[in-house]
């Protein structure tokens, strides 16, 4: 879009907003496609953007999914099982009984991060008769993985429920050197030719190579190079498997822009400030060096050269930290004007930290000096915030709703997490009656006597996914 394109469009839509463009989108995805070496998969982090979930599921291979949120966005969108990469560090037990409970487990691919999820993976596998598809994280020296040693474990003593798919590995991201994605391929290579020896064929590996993206001025010819010589570099990897690269920045940081208006301007020691009603919470993406360098930033009001000023663009936050830009050139900059970031595409909308990886907000307490615990804040769940709405509902007609009309007829019940609400007897049969009544008016459903089992009734989760359904059948 031009920047016409855009200011009108800041009419319709008054900033601060991200402005996701799937065109560009489709072009990115068809670059890498021509960039990297033919038949390599690509799978896409969901945590990169949610909000671009359904737009990358017709572009990728694969999807990956590392929280019990990111898991609930998925299935909300109506996102194929069989894309689906069940990562992350750490695998909430109740989560993994959750997905081994359902017959579509056994498409989906799980990644192991440590023993403990291994032997956890292999019990739910068990309980549930499924054969699961695993992936072995191998350790880059950080928290995430295996060592060697246990992944030759795993290897020699394999579990009948279990079948191991091949390797993963992930070092870093907005890694600008070739040379050390070229020693990490030589390292996987022999790892790989090891395993082989011994075990037989490995089916896959799934690298996550880290690609940079250009965020300041400086650096973009800088992320195109890299990524034409780390393709040179995949393409001379030996190993005769699947390859699949793990994608997240570099495949959605391109298609997003993100809009701020300036509400206020003055100037202090002769420094001319512009205050915008966005700032570092909602772009993070430069880190600490977002006001050090000139990020890929542009005045959306037409204006001649003259009078040209450097100002300090700095955000809403009443932090001295809330800096965007500093000393950026702007011709008779306005109350008013609108600046549109380039290049917003993955993270700056979910690493204001909260939201990041759409897991659950903590519950808050407080203790009295009696003694007494009173609950604040329940636990809040962050993934219906993260779900992109193609309907156009109601921002309250959401789980959310339905919670607060849970909260509101059993106020005592931690329903982010329970999943025995009729048959650990919190509700009761007056409950269920007042419940029912009060989503058939909220939602605009009917629902059938038929429908009014503990199954649906056992959990806020359950009895959403009842109310989607429902609303599906008209």
């Amino acid at each position: 879009m031009d920047k016409i394109e855009l200011l009108e469009l800041t009419r319709r839509f008054p900033p601060p907003f991200y402005l996701f463009d799937g065109e560009t989108l489709e072009r990115r995805v068809a670059h890498l496609r021509e960039v990297l070496p033919q038949d390599t998969a690509l799978c896409y982090a969901v945590k990169a953007n949610p909000f671009l979930a359904r737009e990358v599921s017709a572009l990728v291979e694969r999807l990956e999914i590392c929280s019990p949120g990111e898991y609930a966005i998925c299935r909300q969108l109506g996102l194929k099982p069989e894309q689906y990469v069940i990562s992350g560090v750490y695998k909430d037990p109740q989560w993994m009984e959750e997905l081994a409970s359902r017959e579509d487990v056994e498409k989906m691919i799980c990644t192991v991060e440590s023993m403990a999820q291994y032997h956890l993976l292999c019990q739910v596998a068990r309980k549930y008769g499924r054969q699961l598809k695993l992936l072995l994280r191998l350790t880059s020296g950080s928290q995430f993985g295996l060592e060697r040693q246990e992944i030759h474990q795993i290897l020699a003593q394999p579990d009948p429920q279990i079948e191991v798919r091949g390797i993963q590995y992930f070092s870093g991201t907005q890694k600008t050197s070739v040379k050390r994605l070229g020693r990490e391929l030589r390292m996987l290579e022999e790892f790989l030719s090891s395993l082989r020896d011994q075990y037989g064929p490995i089916p896959e590996l799934e690298l996550g190579p880290g690609f940079p993206v250009s965020y300041f001025t400086d650096d973009a010819e800088r992320d195109e190079e890299v990524l034409l010589q780390a393709a040179q570099q995949l393409a001379q990897l030996s190993f005769p498997g699947k390859l699949t690269l793990e994608l997240g920045r570099s495949i959605a940081a391109s298609c997003g822009t993100y809009m701020t208006r300036v509400v206020d301007r003055k100037t202090n020691q002769s420094q001319h400030y512009a205050i915008v009603d966005g700032g570092i919470h909602q772009l993070v993406y430069f880190g600490q060096s977002m006001a050090m360098r000139r990020p890929q930033v542009e005045l959306l009001q037409p204006r001649d050269e003259d009078g040209v000023e450097n100002w300090n663009i700095c955000g809403s936050l009443c932090t001295v930290n809330d800096i965007l830009v500093k000393q950026l050139p702007l011709s008779r900059l306005e109350v008013g004007d609108v600046l549109a970031f380039g290049n917003a595409g993955a993270y700056c909308m979910t690493e204001g930290i909260s939201l990041f990886l759409s897991r659950d907000l903590p519950g808050v307490l407080l203790r009295r000096p009696d003694g007494q615990v009173l609950c604040l804040r329940s636990p809040v769940q962050t993934c219906t915030w993260n779900t992109p709405n193609y309907e156009n509902r109601k921002r309250d007609d959401t789980m959310e709703q339905l919670l607060e009309i849970l909260n509101e007829i059993q106020p005592d019940v931690d329903y982010l997490h329970c999943e025995e609400l009729i048959d650990g007897h919190y509700l009761d049969s007056l409950d269920i009656l007042s419940l029912v009544a009060e989503m058939e008016d909220a939602f605009d459903i009917t629902v059938p006597t038929v429908e009014i089992i503990p199954e649906n009734f056992n959990s806020a989760q359950r009895l959403w996914e009842m109310i989607q359904r429902l609303r599906e059948e008209g």
